[in-house]
Formats: structure tokens, C-alpha cells, sequence
């Protein structure tokens, strides 16, 4: 069955998700009460400012962290109530992480970082080495540098690379674009757009309001809460017509 195939039907589900976060003597909110559902094959953007709960929410989604009330279910199955190893197994079969902090390996090449993604998945991009996929995101000519010795906009396609090179059925983004130049950063929504077209769901977070203008559907938040949740305003665009 193809990933496409795979993924079609399957939804994760928020209900009146929240998640707090006991700082000294302080009480955090960064997500109150959040609803939502989520298809197979959908091309979301989360919008919002520093703060407003979408990194939360990325990682409430991915298995990274725990909601302090209400579930999460993928395919009918809380993600909540999943031991550590049912949680493990999730995050490596299930869902793929580019974040914004890149988490490459120091220590492996390039090349070694995205056959890492590879191997640690048990789907694996269909018959895609990593060499293709890092030459699909522009560095063909830096297989064999080190993180150390890449731009910060060159770790981030690393990082994509090797969130693709994994075959998973939901990618998670934070922030894929921000430390990339406007013509990188388009190469690489035109990537993850193509990820959604082979029936995976992508999830991008991004404080940049132009890039939701391409989303199938865009949930704003403001304070841990969804103010908005639908399709772009005015229209979808297409890529060609971004700019910033």
C-alpha cells in the first residue's frame, strides 16, 4: 500500500487540548482548549506570533511532549495513553520533524544525517537514496560537509532532507523557511507542497503570514487559542506568487 494510499483516511484529532507549563512559581498556559481534526493529504499552515502556542502544538502532535487535559488521538488512538514505546515507535513510523533549531548530528556529514532519517524509519522514502533527496533540496555539491562547515540555511535543508528521506505519513515544520534566503525558502515549500500531493499531511508553523497564503487551510492562534481556522484569506495563491 502506498503512503498516499496509507494516509488518506487517517485524521488526528485534538479535543480541548491544553497544555501548561509550572514555571517557579508561575503558572504557563501555551495551548487552552483547543479543537481540532486533521485529514490525510492536508497542507496546513499554524500561524501565529512568538508565543501564541503553535511550537506546543507541533509538539503535542509529534509525541515530544505531553498535553496537561484533553486527548490526541491518531486514527482513533490517544497518543496520550501510549507507553514509551508505543511513543517511540509512533514517532518513528508516523510522523517527521524539521525544526527550527536543525538537531543535525555534529559529528555525521550531511549525507550521514539524512541516511540516519532513513534508517531509523521503517518506511523509508520510496527507492529515494539520500543523495537524491539532498540533491532535490540544492546541496549535491555538500554531501560530504559537516554540519559545522554548512550555512545556517544549508543545515536547514539537511534537516528537510532528512525529515523526507524517513517515507513518514505526517511532517511536521517548524519554521522551515527562517533561516533560508526567498529563493531557497520557495524551493523548499515547493517541496513540502509536493509532500501533500503524495497524499502525506504537512503541518508548517510559521510567523510568516505570506506563506499561509498557499495552505489548503490555516489555524491562526493568539494566546494558546485558535482564532481562526479555514482556508487562506481572500484566495489560495499559488507559490510563484509569494514574496517577502
Amino acid at each position: 500500500m502506498r503512503n498516499g494510499e496509507w494516509t488518506r483516511n487517517k485524521i488526528i484529532e485534538l479535543q480541548q487540548v491544553s497544555k501548561k507549563y509550572q514555571m517557579g512559581e508561575v503558572c504557563v498556559t501555551a495551548l487552552d482548549g483547543i479543537s481540532l481534526q486533521v485529514a490525510g493529504g492536508e497542507f496546513l499552515v499554524v500561524l501565529g506570533p512568538s508565543g501564541s502556542g503553535k511550537t506546543t502544538l507541533l509538539n503535542l502532535i509529534g509525541a515530544l511532549d505531553t498535553a496537561t487535559s484533553g486527548s490526541i488521538c491518531m486514527d482513533g488512538q490517544d497518543i496520550a495513553h501510549m507507553n514509551h514505546a508505543q511513543r517511540t515507535r509512533y514517532r518513528r513510523t508516523t510522523v517527521s520533524f524539521v525544526f527550527q533549531s536543525f538537531n543535525l548530528f555534529p559529528g555525521l556529514t550531511a549525507l550521514e544525517n539524512v541516511q540516519f532519517g532513513a534508517e531509523t524509519s521503517e518506511r523509508r522514502a520510496n527507492g529515494t537514496t539520500a543523495k537524491d533527496i539532498l540533491g532535490r533540496v540544492g546541496l549535491a555539491h555538500r554531501l560530504h560537509h559537516f554540519p559545522h562547515q554548512l550555512s545556517g540555511g544549508e543545515q536547514q535543508r539537511v534537516a528537510i532532507a532528512r525529515a523526507l528521506a524517513t517515507g513518514n505519513p505526517i511532517l511536521l515544520a517548524d519554521e522551515p523557511t527562517g533561516e533560508l534566503d526567498f529563493k531557497t525558502g520557495i524551493q523548499i515549500l515547493e517541496l513540502l507542497h509536493e509532500q501533500s500531493h503524495d497524499g502525506k499531511t504537512v503541518m508548517i508553523v510559521t510567523h510568516n503570514r505570506e506563506i499561509s497564503r498557499v495552505a489548503d487551510r490555516v489555524i491562526e492562534l493568539s494566546s494558546g487559542h485558535i482564532v481562526r481556522d479555514g482556508v487562506p484569506e481572500n484566495h489560495r495563491s499559488s507559490i510563484a506568487e509569494l514574496s517577502w
